[in-house]
C-alpha cells in the first residue's frame, strides 16, 4: 500500500508556533523555544511521511525551529510571506489568523512548491553579518542626511560621533565575514574564483555566498530568473509589451546593481563594451545595465560551475 504523503506548514511569532498537517487537517501550537520544538518534533507523525515543512519568513522568529527540525532529519522551506499572502487570496481566505495561516501554508508547498533558500550553517552566520552591514550603511545614510539640515552644535556632536562609530562598527563586521569565509574552505574556494573578476568586492561576494548558494549549480537561464534578471514576456493576443523584470533575491540582486554599476563604467573591459553597445543601439541606459547585471551573473555562475577564474576576455552570451 502506498504511503501516505504529509505536508506541514507553520505559521511563526515570537512567542508560539501554530502548526496544521495535511491532508489529517489537525493542528497543534507549541511555544517558540526549545521546550516546544521538542514537543512540535514528538507530535509529528513518526513515520516518515512527512514530506516537506513549510514556514513563513518572520523577521528571524523562525530560525530556531528550522534549525531545530533540519537537525532532526526534515525537510524545511522557508517561504516568502507575500507569496504566500497572494496564495491566501487565490484561495479565496480573506480571513487572517495564526491557524488560518498555517493551514495555507501547508496547502503552498504541498501544491506550489518552493525555491526556498537552503544554506549551511556558515551562510546563515554570514548572512546575519551581511544583513547588520546593510542596517549600518542605512542608518550612516539616514544620519549623514539629517546631520546636514542640524545646526544646533549638540546635535551635531552627538551625530558625528554616531557616524563615527558606524564606521569602526562596518569595519569591524568587514573583517568577521572576511575571517568567516577564510576559515570555512568551501566558502574560502568559491571566493577566490570570484575574487578574479574585476568590478567584483568583497561585499558582493560575501552577499552571494551568503544568499546565493545555488550559484554555479544552475543555468544561466535559471540563475538569472532566482536573482530576478531575468526578462519576462508580456504579451496578450496581438499586443506586444514591453520585456521587464520581476520577483528574484532582493539582496543579492541590490548589491548585484552597485557591482555592475562600477564594472560596466569603471572597472571591467568586458562589461564595459557590452554596455556601451547596449546604449548604441538605443538601449536606455537602465535596461543596458540590467543586461550587464545578467552578463556578470552568467559569467560568475559559469565560472562556480567549471571551477575557472577570471579569463579576459570572456565571451559568455547574456
Amino acid at each position: 500500500m502506498a504511503q501516505l504523503v504529509r505536508h506541514v506548514g507553520i505559521d511563526t511569532s515570537k512567542a508560539h508556533l501554530d502548526v496544521a498537517l495535511l491532508p489529517d487537517k489537525t493542528k497543534h501550537r507549541v511555544s517558540n523555544d526549545a521546550a516546544g520544538w521538542a514537543e512540535l518534533e514528538a507530535w509529528l507523525p513518526p513515520d516518515g511521511s512527512v514530506m516537506v515543512i513549510g514556514i513563513e519568513a518572520s523577521g528571524g522568529y523562525e530560525r530556531g525551529v528550522t534549525e531545530a527540525l533540519r537537525a532532526a532529519g526534515y525537510r524545511v522551506v522557508v517561504l516568502d510571506a507575500q507569496r504566500v499572502r497572494l496564495y491566501a487570496h487565490a484561495l479565496g481566505k480573506r480571513a487572517k489568523s495564526d491557524t488560518i495561516d498555517a493551514e495555507v501554508i501547508a496547502r503552498f508547498v504541498a501544491t506550489v512548491g518552493s525555491d526556498s533558500l537552503t544554506r549551511s550553517a556558515e551562510r546563515r552566520r554570514l548572512g546575519e553579518l551581511v544583513d547588520y552591514r546593510q542596517g549600518l550603511i542605512e542608518e550612516r545614510t539616514r544620519l549623514a542626511n539629517a546631520s546636514a539640515q542640524v545646526s544646533e552644535p549638540t546635535l551635531k556632536k552627538m551625530t558625528q560621533r554616531r557616524l563615527a562609530q558606524i564606521e569602526r562598527d562596518v569595519t569591524r563586521l568587514e573583517e568577521c565575514m572576511a575571517a568567516l569565509i577564510a576559515e570555512t574552505p568551501e566558502l574560502a574556494a568559491t571566493a577566490a574564483l570570484l575574487d578574479t573578476v574585476k568590478g567584483v568586492g568583497p561585499i558582493l561576494i560575501a552577499t552571494l555566498l551568503a544568499f546565493l548558494p545555488e550559484l554555479g549549480q544552475l543555468t544561466r537561464r535559471q540563475i538569472a530568473a532566482l536573482v530576478g534578471v531575468a526578462p519576462y514576456d508580456r504579451d496578450s493576443g496581438t499586443m506586444r509589451g514591453k520585456r521587464h523584470i520581476a520577483g528574484g533575491r532582493e539582496r543579492p540582486r541590490r548589491v548585484l546593481y552597485m557591482a555592475t554599476m562600477s564594472a560596466a563604467t569603471l572597472h571591467n573591459s568586458v562589461l564595459k563594451s557590452f554596455y556601451r553597445r547596449l546604449l548604441a543601439k538605443g538601449k536606455l541606459p537602465k535596461v543596458a545595465l540590467v543586461a550587464c547585471m545578467r552578463k556578470l551573473l552568467t559569467i560568475l555562475n559559469a565560472m562556480i560551475a567549471h571551477g575557472t577564474a577570471w579569463r579576459q576576455p570572456q565571451r559568455i552570451a547574456a
